[in-house]
């Protein structure tokens, strides 16, 4: 199978998913959780948060914080080498406008950042919503028009990678967080 032709199936799978000009409930839906990984909102919230929250959610915030922001350069500097122009559409005019490109989704990448940073401080209750909602921003990334589902994975997967190497050079959390989740990466 040639490259271009993975490019192909990739469209058109995505397309299948697609329900922006679909009005109805899937539609409502997805296009909030589409929205609900901005990184505008999640680094307002942080910030809002670090002022109310006790010592150990700041420490929280802080590295949730500096991981959106180190994880954004990433993302837009993969973006602007690789220049894949998102699929055609109108829903989602701001990302559009502001960000042409496609690959990787940096809010799948945000997303599974997110939650692989709060598996490492906790609470369950925290880490299982953000787990369940993390792969539903990526879907509802392609289901609204503004990304391939080769975006998205390959944005879930640069997320992951970055937090886990993250949290490897995070002192009071990497050896604990890594025989929590099982492994190692060193």
């Amino acid at each position: 199978m040639s490259f271009c032709s993975l490019l192909e199936f990739d469209a058109r799978l995505s397309d299948k998913l697609r329900v922006a000009e679909k009005p109805g409930h899937l539609r409502n839906v997805s296009a909030f959780f589409a929205a609900s990984g901005d990184s505008w909102f999640w680094f307002a919230f942080l910030f809002v948060f670090w002022f109310y929250a006790t010592p150990f959610w700041k420490q929280w915030a802080v590295v949730q914080f500096f991981g959106i922001g180190g994880l954004a350069a990433l993302v837009m500097a993969i973006k602007f080498s690789v220049r894949r122009k998102r699929p055609e559409g109108e829903w989602g005019g701001i990302y559009r406008n502001t960000d042409p490109h496609s690959f990787p989704s940096g809010h799948a990448a945000r997303s599974f950042l997110i939650a692989v940073i709060a598996s490492a401080f906790g609470p369950a209750w925290l880490v299982v919503m953000l787990w369940i909602w993390a792969p539903l921003v990526a879907i509802a990334r392609v289901m609204m028009g503004v990304h391939y589902m080769s975006d998205v994975l390959v944005g879930a997967i640069v997320g992951l990678l970055i937090a886990l190497l993250g949290l490897q050079f995070y002192p009071p959390l990497s050896e604990w967080a890594f025989m929590w989740m099982g492994f190692s990466l060193w």
